[in-house]
């Protein structure tokens, strides 16, 4: 081993990460019918530090408590009660306690907002989801009021970020989210100040940045989440990102982090059948590196001065160091990996694990008649979320103090977790 993912990083604001593995973002689910924090936080995140990652990223925390991600999201919307501010220092303690820094990201859903939770949510223009299934309902436009309110609304939410003992915080700005959708011209449609030009869509992006770092101070690190591509034809695009990139230079933030995709195109969440990255040949090294965005990223540098995060498909310690050997990124995020064993950060640096499992390749809906070459894309769409409900089956078991289950029936997971949601969606207290 080089001892590169051991290295610490000094951010642009001079906070230091201890080393250069990222425990990337995930939905958790954990939040109560209040969708307020919970002990099962604490309890998970507690583990993940102590597992060897430098930097803990929380799951969507949302902005507006009308438009969830999820009905077991965590809100920041309005004045905080004493019992919700002392919820949220926990969870921030017990990672920090853990040895690790804990960012939280913000978010708000936009029109990915499922129907369980917002039969109608919101979008920078009224462009439903191209999606089967009715899961999500048309949205409605945002008026110019709404939208200065949503850049409040992030302001506050990193105002408390730092009042809980959180130590940065995340703009969510990727995944088809509402910030995303603005930068989309395929959903942002408008002709006033807000869309338009590459400018106007990315305007909702670089207000909420100066306004957060007005609030936090120039001590707090800020980082954006930002897509590489929609991977959608006319859509927002790697020239985009390059520009957005560039411009972000200038909006005082410390750490990017690169992925790509959306609902409608889920290339960030490997979805057997969604398309992939930048629809690539990838070269040998490239594949050595593992990781989807990487090649993007390595562009990405030639503009951007921040240090960068890359997120999605590392699992070896010799991808990781070469990626941040090679200068293509300086953090390495990885997600489902640690949903099975959350000491994979120190056994890769430690060199006692030199490749941590892809799960999300072997595991497959039934005796091998839905194989990854199977035609039919309903069923491969079936087969990834049900991987993914093996992924949060082990959260919930992980957040309980459970060990985690290599091996479980993936259809009835899948069935159990979307009636669980239905179930946490009717509960909520409004």
């Amino acid at each position: 081993m080089t001892g590169i993912l051991d290295k610490p990083l000094t951010l642009p604001n001079g906070r230091t990460l201890k080393n250069r593995i990222a425990k990337a973002a995930m939905t958790e689910g954990l939040a109560d019918e209040y969708n307020r924090a919970t002990e099962r936080h604490a309890v998970i995140y507690r583990r993940w530090a102590e597992g060897g990652a430098g930097m803990l990223l929380t799951g969507n925390v949302m902005v507006d408590a009308r438009y969830l991600e999820r009905p077991g999201n965590v809100v920041i919307d309005g004045p905080q009660s004493d019992e919700q501010m002392t919820r949220l220092r926990q969870w921030s303690s017990a990672a920090r306690e853990g040895g690790a820094d804990i960012w939280m990201q913000l978010s708000h859903a936009g029109r990915q907002s499922p129907k369980i939770v917002a039969t109608e949510p919101v979008a920078p223009s009224a462009v439903e989801l191209g999606l089967p299934g009715g899961t999500f309902a048309k949205p409605r436009a945002l008026n110019i009021h709404e939208i200065e309110a949503i850049i409040q609304k992030f302001v506050y939410a990193a105002s408390i970020a730092k009042q809980a003992g959180f130590t940065g915080v995340q703009i969510h700005a990727a995944h088809g989210y509402l910030i995303s959708e603005f930068l989309n011209p395929l959903v942002n449609q408008r002709d006033d100040e807000w869309g338009g030009s590459l400018a106007n869509r990315a305007r909702l992006l670089l207000r909420v940045i100066i306004e957060v770092r007005a609030q936090v101070g120039s001590g707090f690190p800020v980082s954006v989440k930002l897509n590489s591509s929609d991977f959608q034809k006319g859509g927002f695009g790697p020239e985009d990102s390059l520009q957005v990139a560039e411009w972000l230079n200038d909006a005082d933030i410390d750490l990017l982090e690169i992925s790509g995709g959306s609902y409608e195109q889920p290339a960030m969440m490997d979805i057997e059948g969604a398309e992939a990255p930048h629809d690539e040949e990838k070269h040998e090294s490239t594949r050595v590196r593992e990781a989807y965005f990487l090649t993007y990223a390595e562009e990405i540098r030639k503009v951007a001065k921040m240090p960068l995060m890359v997120t999605g498909g590392f699992r070896s310690a010799a991808g990781m160091e070469e990626a941040i050997s090679s200068g293509a990124c300086d953090v390495c995020g990885i997600a489902r990996p640690i949903c099975v064993d959350p000491a994979v950060p120190a056994k890769i640096i430690s060199g006692e694990m030199e490749k941590a499992p892809s799960w999300e390749k072997t595991l497959r809906i039934g005796p091998g008649i839905f194989g990854p070459n199977s035609k039919v894309d309903l069923i491969k769409a079936l087969n990834g979320f049900s991987v993914m409900a093996f992924f949060y089956e082990n959260i919930y078991r992980l957040a309980d103090g459970l060990e985690a289950k290599t091996r479980m029936a993936l259809l009835p997971a899948f069935i159990k977790l979307q009636i669980n949601e239905a179930k946490a969606a009717k509960a909520l207290k409004r």
